[in-house]
Parts: C-alpha cells; structure tokens; sequence
C-alpha cells in the first residue's frame, strides 16, 4: 500500500491530503506536507472522507418508465434519445444547473460546449444562492471579486462566518489561534450565534438576527462620525467618497445599535480597533449572503475597510489571480445587463437566481425552461422550497441528471448518468485565491473508477457529437498535429478560434485532440488553453513561479500530484488588476437603500428565526453521501438558547415541533447558551434521507430584491413542546 496524494472537497479549501488505500477504501488519510498552500495542515473532516466512496453508486445509465420506476439503458441508447429529446426542444428553453460539486470542478468546464452545440443559453450554480451579490458589488467598486490575507493582518473582521468550521481560507484554525494569542492582534465577529470563532474573538457583536445592515452601517458611520477615515488612502485612490460621507454622516448610530440589539460602546470600540489597525482583513459569507439585506451589508462591509485603506498591502484585501475567473462579472447598475426569460431577475456572473429557477420553469410563458441538464447538484434538495422545486423539476419536458448517486433530483429525472467520484478521475477545484503565492492542484485518480461509468467530459463531447457540431473531420487534423509536437498543435489549433462557434466547442476539441496525448489525464486538456489564457493575463507572477510560458505552467500542473504555485506576486498586483484607476465607493441606488431599509418586523404566528442549514462540527455539504458520516447529531438537532427551552418547557433531548411558512416537522432539541434568545438553528442537511432537510421549511420567494440570493439564514418560525 502507498500513500496517494488528493485533497479534501468538503470546502473550497481543497487542502492536500493523503490517503492509504485497501479495497477501495481509504483506510487512513493524512494532511499532505507537499502542499503548497495546506503544507501539512487539515481539520476533522477531512478525516472522514472515506464515507464518500461507500455509498451506494450508480452503475449504469438509467431511463425512466412510464411507471415511474428506471430501467438501466446502454450509454449509446442515453445519449442518443437524450440528444434527439433536446433537439426537439427550443435551444433558449434547455437550462444547465451545476457544473461541480465542491472540488469537482474539470467536469463542469466541458459544459458551455454542449450548451453551445444544442442552443442553450441559461445557467446556474450553488454559487447563485451566495455569492451574486458580492460579486455584482465587488464588480461595480473594484472591477474584480477581492479576497483577504489573514495570515498577517492585524484586525480580522468575520462577518456571518465561522472559518473555525467552514474555513474559507488556508490552515484557518490555526491563523485563527494564532490571532487569539497574539495581543498585538484582534479578532472581531458579527454573528448571531457565539460560535467557536466567536469564542477566540476579542469583539463579539452578537447582533439579532436579519439586522447586519444596520449593525454595518453604524461601524461605517462611526468611522466617519469619529473622522477615523484614512483620509490620504481615500484621497489618493477612491472616488465618489463626498455622497457616500454626507449619508453617513446622518446615520443615527445610537439607534442602529438599538435595532441590531448590540450595545454601542461596543460597536463603537470594534471601529475604533479598525481604523487604529495596521491592516484589517474581512470575510463575509453565508451568514449574511443567504439573509435579509445581503447586497447591502456586501456593499457597507467593503466600505469599511475602503475608508480605512485597507486594500492592496499585506494583511488586508487583494485582488487574486484564478484560472476560471469565478465571481467575474460586469457590474452594470441595477436594471441594466441580461435577465431570467420569464421573471427578469438579474443574472449576474452569468447565474440565474436559484431562487427563480422554479418560476422560471412553472409558467404557460413561451420562454419556460422545459428541459434541465443538472451535473453533480441537487437542486431538489439544496434550494430554497423543496417541494415546488420537486413540482419544478417534474413539469419538465426532459431533465437529465449527470451524478455519482440516486439523489433526490436524480429520483425525479427521465435519465440518469453516472460518473466517477471526485477520487477515481482526474479533478480538479478552481476555488483557489491565495495571495501573494496562489495554487492549482490537478488531482490524480486514487482509485480505479468502476467499470460501467463515464467522466464528464467524455458525457459532454457525445452529447456534442451527436448534434453533428463535431466530427471526425474537425479532429483528424488536431490529432495529426497534436502527435507531432504541442508546437504544431497549438498552430492548428489557435487559427480555429477565429470563429465564435468553434471557441464555444474548444473544451471537447482539446478533449479529444489534445487529452489522448496526456498519458490518461484527457479530462485536463482544456487546461492546456488555460494554462496560457492565465500565463499571458498574469506574465510577472507566472514568471516569479518558475515558469517561462502558459506551457511550462501547463506540464506543471500536469505533473504536480501535489499542487504547485501558480504565480508569486507583489501587492502592487492588486493595484494593476483594479477595472480603472481609483476604487469607487458611490453606488447611488445602493446608498439610498441603506438608509431607507426597514427593520424586520417581528410576527406573533412566527416568533422565533430560524438559521435553516449550519454547518456543525459533524456536518458536510450535500455533496456527501452516506449518513455514516454524522457520527454526532445524525438526524440534525434544533438548537435554542436556555432562555428559550426554558420558556417551551422543554429539555435538551426533548422533541418539538418546527413549523415555519412552508412546513413543518418533528425535530429534537439542542439547547446551548451559544444560541441568542428566539434564534433557532438547524444544520446542513445530508439528502438521501438522512436528517431533516432544512429547505422543506424555506421559500423560493423569500430572497434578496436585488440578486436573489435566499434567506436562509431568515426563516420566520415557531417551536411548540410535544410533551
């Protein structure tokens, strides 16, 4: 037995690990000292991945029977009725949702080429239930999505983030107690709940649940209030500050506190540390994406380390290199740029709202979505209303679902396709944005792929060629040139992508040209364009990385089982990557709304607010599939504060039942005094039956008014005793 290199998937860490395999299954899994941004360092998840390979897996194609019940099919019968099926549908009505699961991301990259090849426009992913809005906000100050460097600020700023469970960012537990430990440094968290972050914190700001804005908002205009704006950073480098002060200016910052239920010396003090900082990094994630206000608090949060200048220097926010480009978008003013066919909604970074998804489908409207492509997801059960995503999904003409297991969404599909896991093909994540060294790890198969199965690639380019908009005939010469040399390929290739058509089809063309010279790794051809699209956009942090050219870059990655840095820069980069000259805070509609926003009101039929999906200690994203897993807390607890038990008459180990808007169910109870008073929580649901799943309680309907993203993090509730 030897030790094989992969990384975890369970965040978008994707730290390196190693694994001893026996019998398909890893008997032991280590953090792996070679790699170049984890270096040995892994958390408790990563520990149990083993459970991931011991579900149970699809084998063969299936196809649904009129009975409802599938029978296993042969893959060329699939993709031909498939192909014919989608082909007789309007190509503005076929909608692909997924394109990688955590750290399976190489499959998804072959998709824009089968949209391509049958006419399809519209997409989504999970990252359009999160991050729209701090994309649609980073684009319209920055240009580009920012990241922040933890390991040297001095004031890290957690904002609806807990990285002590959900990282976010390299080696997270230990930068985090290395910040608890140095009195030289602080830590301040805005969360509802006091959660193992929360503990190590100097500042706590445990602000009542839906009410971050104003909570933001007082912190910014205290900053101003105070004068402990950076005035030489905002002079030299951001524009539209004049409008942006005169709002804060007026903000009531007594009465924020009062509405956020936090107390203002306290708030005023956190701001004080900010500004007095060296440098300051801040995170905001799902505690606030997925809740009321989300947009807003995104774009009141980069004031506050704008106005403090914390921005293109060390320990504080960067712009980074990435090969995809996740999180790009062109940051037009609200009302402007492309919408969903049905409803309008915005589509930002090229995502659908997941939130409309359903009413984009559940409508006589001629521009219906009628046909879903759904790749390693499960909408059906990890968006937001669960049983009208399950109408949704049935009132399709055809829905074709590309996964390793019988997901709740696989259930509801006319045909399924199965792939190899994350462990038995080539893989790869592009959730890497580390700074001033950033990283790509092109994962190696560490178990044979069962017999019976194909990758994703290979799935998109027969779904391609059986429209006719491939062939033989256009690869016979890429192949004759790819035998010969990268050189004389990348002559032949290169003049093919004059043509707009044949750019879109470049990942299965590189696939089945380029990728059967790559010694097995054909999924990781397209990598090869890439590698050069990033070496020629990024040529000093390539060139400080060892490597001459995007094809250096590209044998690298090829041959780094265990990662390899992909640029080295300077913080002067982030400078250079900005969309113009200065950074522009004044967001017209966007500041109006911050003042003008209303609290959330209280409801006597729903008392308490409900955070529906955290992750725990012994939870995982949706992506795992066996509930073995979940050694604690298997069927997921409902955590109240003493206060609250108290009140119901109910115990820890008690069940109750939760009821929101949408539904109801029998839960037990978790009580902790981590919880604030009328602040429930339940955890990530598994799927596949086990647990509750949190998104039968949620409603599509409940989402952000300016990208759409749900409030999960909001769900109105009452709990009753059923003793």
């Amino acid at each position: 037995m030897n030790w094989k290199p992969t990384a975890c998937i369970l965040c978008e860490c994707n730290c390196g690990i190693e694994v001893l395999v026996e019998d398909r299954a890893f008997v032991k899994i280590r953090g792996d000292k070679l790699h170049p941004a984890s270096a040995g360092y892994t958390c408790n998840k990563a520990l149990r991945l083993d459970h991931y390979q011991n579900a149970d897996r699809l084998t063969s194609p299936l196809r649904r029977r009129d009975d409802g019940t599938f029978e296993e099919i042969d893959w060329d019968t699939a993709i031909a009725e498939i192909s014919e099926r989608l082909q007789a549908l309007p190509g503005e009505s076929l909608f692909y949702y997924g394109g990688g699961g955590q750290g399976n991301h190489l499959g998804g990259a072959y998709s824009p080429a089968t949209m391509h090849a049958y006419g399809a426009r519209y997409r989504s992913s999970a990252l359009a239930q999160e991050k729209t809005g701090e994309f649609w906000v980073s684009a319209r100050m920055l240009g580009s999505p920012t990241r922040a460097d933890f390991e040297h600020c001095e004031v890290a700023l957690f904002i609806g983030k807990n990285p002590y469970q959900s990282h976010g960012f390299p080696r997270a537990r230990a930068v985090l107690k290395d910040i608890a430990k140095d009195p030289g440094r602080s830590m301040i968290v805005i969360d509802p709940v006091r959660s193992d972050t929360a503990e190590l914190a100097d500042f706590h700001l445990q602000v009542r649940p839906g009410t971050d804005l104003w909570l933001v908002t007082a912190l910014a205009a205290t900053l101003v209030q105070e004068n402990l704006v950076d005035a030489g950073f905002v002079a030299d480098h951001v524009e539209g500050y004049e409008p942006v002060k005169r709002v804060l200016r007026q903000v009531p910052i007594a009465d924020y506190c009062v509405i956020a239920d936090v107390p203002e010396p306290l708030v005023r003090d956190a701001a004080r540390r900010i500004a007095a900082a060296s440098s300051v990094a801040v995170y905001e994630d799902l505690g606030v994406q997925m809740n009321r206000n989300s947009t807003l608090v995104s774009y009141v949060e980069k004031l506050i380390w704008i106005l403090t200048g914390n921005f293109g220097k060390p320990g504080a926010q960067y712009i980074p290199t990435n090969m995809s480009g996740i999180g790009r978008d062109r940051g037009r003013p609200s009302g402007e740029g492309p919408r969903s066919p049905v409803v309008g909604a915005p589509i930002i970074s090229g995502l659908v709202p997941c939130n409309v998804i359903a009413d984009e489908i559940l409508t006589d409207h001629p521009a219906r979505y009628r046909a879903m492509i759904v790749e390693s997801s499960n909408p059906a059960h990890s968006l937001a209303g669960s049983e009208r995503m399950r109408e949704a999904l049935q009132a399709l003409d055809l829905c074709v679902v590309i996964d390793v297991a019988m997901t709740e969404t696989a259930k509801l599909a006319d045909y399924v396709l199965p792939v190899p896991t994350q462990f038995e093909k080539y893989e790869a994540t592009f959730f890497t944005f580390d700074f001033p060294r950033n990283i790509f790890h092109l994962r190696h198969p560490v178990l044979p792929a069962p017999e019976g199965l194909l990758t994703e690639p290979e799935i998109h380019a027969r779904l391609v060629e059986a429209t006719g908009a491939l062939s033989e005939a256009d690869y016979a010469p890429l192949r004759a040139a790819a035998a010969e040399s990268r050189a004389a390929f990348a002559q032949a290739f290169l003049p093919l992508m004059a043509d707009p058509g044949m750019r879109r089809l470049a990942p299965v063309l590189l696939y089945r040209t380029l990728g059967p010279t790559l010694d097995g790794a054909d999924s990781a051809a397209l990598l090869w364009a890439a590698a050069h699209q990033f070496a020629m956009a990024n040529p000093d942090g390539v060139r400080n990385s060892g490597y001459a050219d995007g094809e250096q870059l590209f044998d690298a990655i090829l041959a780094g089982e265990h990662g390899i840095v992909t640029t080295t820069d300077e913080y002067e980069a982030s400078w250079q990557r900005l969309s113009r000259e200065r950074i522009n805070v004044e967001l017209p509609e966007l500041l109006e709304a911050v003042v003008n926003a209303e609290p959330p009101q209280p409801d006597p039929d729903f008392p308490f607010t409900l955070s529906a999906g955290e992750r725990r200690a012994f939870t995982a994203n949706t992506i795992m599939r066996d509930p073995a897993w979940r050694k604690r807390d298997a069927a997921g607890t409902l955590r109240m504060s003493a206060s609250d038990a108290q009140r119901l008459g109910v115990e820890a180990g008690a069940t109750v039942r939760l009821t929101t808007r949408s539904g109801s169910t029998a839960v037990t109870v978790d009580v902790t005094d981590a919880m604030r008073a009328g602040h429930i929580s339940l955890p990530n649901g598994f799927g596949i039956g086990a647990g509750i799943a949190p998104n039968e309680l949620t409603r599509a309907q409940d989402r952000d008014e300016w990208v759409g993203t749900p409030w999960h993090k909001h769900v109105p509730a009452r709990v009753e005793s059923l003793a």
